[in-house]
């Protein structure tokens, strides 16, 4: 880990907390309480060399604004395809896109293009049986019911012991321990209410101070277009209903020149490339996760892949897999024999990468050129 360096613009406020470490599913230890689990099994057991960490896009349960729109059963059934990939990282992440609040009056004007989640905050519990780690609040959506919905959100979360950032003045970052080893979680948007991707000394100011903390260092960002025709990542900066939604590919690549390990996006509503960049992974945008209500999942924006990325201890990426899954109304990801997510991304890969460094078999596995 590096040595502090002084930052007098931004304080980064820093979770801990430490999740199990050894066997084919480090988070869970049987009979062992949550404040005992890390001590008592990180003593017992040699440093392990590898990490994974399960990346997934949007995640919107069901709102009851302005009609109401939940799943059966309580969502009982929404990730019972996904949860044993995600149990089974050593950290899974995804973006939270909505709040957990009720009966909250809505802080955005209603028009055609205002669309507002509220999600019932029992439902907040079918993240932790995924096995949710944190998730990232630096989203468009997230003061969709002011900050009385965001204190509501944080609360629902706080209960679970799933952690989050991205928030403007709240916050700015979380640290997790895993196998003796500490993750640095950041998220990043657009919206004047999050930490914005956009101001770049801010991102290095967390950066740094995650860097000083961590020894693995991961970004979210939500940003982009929306909709299949901002399928491709562009060099510039990207404009949507008049907003900058940012220069992504720039902000990706600041991010691992300035100490990040692992840069993953959200935002565009479908899926774009993959890219290995200094011997970090970057992936533009992971799409729709788990939204069966009110977003649309026809056609790509039903693609939903579960990114699993394995790097060694420093953060290096060794290599990945591409699980694919689609989604079905009001049912949530479901697996995919077809593979056409995988397909997707590598043609998006193959297309947008320039001098691309990774290589994507028809498994979904992903790979560094340089290793076969």
């Amino acid at each position: 880990m590096r040595p502090l360096p002084v930052i007098s613009f931004i304080v980064a406020i820093l979770i801990f907390t430490a999740c199990g470490a050894g066997g084919s599913d480090r988070k869970a230890v049987a009979g062992m309480p949550d404040t005992v689990r890390a001590d008592t099994v990180q003593a017992a057991e040699r440093p392990v060399e590898a990490f994974t960490v399960a990346l997934t896009g949007d995640i919107m349960m069901g709102t009851t604004y302005p009609d109401t729109m939940l799943p059966p059963d309580n969502g009982r059934a929404l990730f019972r395809d996904v949860k044993d990939i995600l149990a089974s990282a050593d950290l899974a992440l995804g973006n939270l896109e909505g709040t957990f609040c009720d009966s909250v009056p809505p802080r955005k004007r209603e028009t055609e293009h205002t669309y507002l989640f509220r999600t019932p905050p029992e439902l907040a519990a079918r993240l932790k049986e995924a096995g949710y780690d944190y998730l990232s609040m630096a989203n468009n959506h997230t003061y969709d019911f002011g900050l009385r919905g965001v204190l509501s959100t944080e609360r629902a979360l706080d209960r679970l012991g799933i952690k989050y950032s991205g928030i403007r003045h709240r916050a700015a970052s979380a640290v997790l321990e895993c196998g003796g080893v500490r993750f640095g979680l950041c998220a990043f948007g657009h919206n004047g209410h999050t930490m914005r991707h956009q101001e770049l000394a801010t991102v290095r100011g967390v950066l740094d101070s995650l860097r000083a903390m961590a020894d693995i260092v991961v970004v979210s960002f939500h940003g982009g277009g929306e909709g299949k025709a901002f399928s491709h990542l562009p060099d510039s900066t990207e404009r949507f209903l008049g907003e900058d939604r940012g220069s992504l590919r720039r902000f990706a690549r600041f991010c691992i020149d300035h100490g990040a390990d692992i840069v993953y996006g959200h935002g565009p509503h479908v899926v774009r490339c993959v890219e290995m960049y200094k011997g970090r992974f970057i992936a533009y945008s992971l799409g729709n996760f788990c939204t069966p209500y009110a977003i649309s999942i026809m056609g790509l924006s039903g693609y939903a892949p579960v990114i699993v990325v394995r790097t060694d201890r420093r953060g290096r990426f060794l290599d990945g897999r591409i699980h694919p899954f689609i989604q079905r109304k009001g049912l949530g990801p479901r697996r995919d024999t077809t593979g056409v997510v995988v397909r997707q991304i590598r043609m998006l890969t193959d297309t947008d990468v320039y001098g691309g460094r990774l290589r994507i078999s028809d498994d979904g596995a992903v790979v560094p050129v340089e290793k076969e």
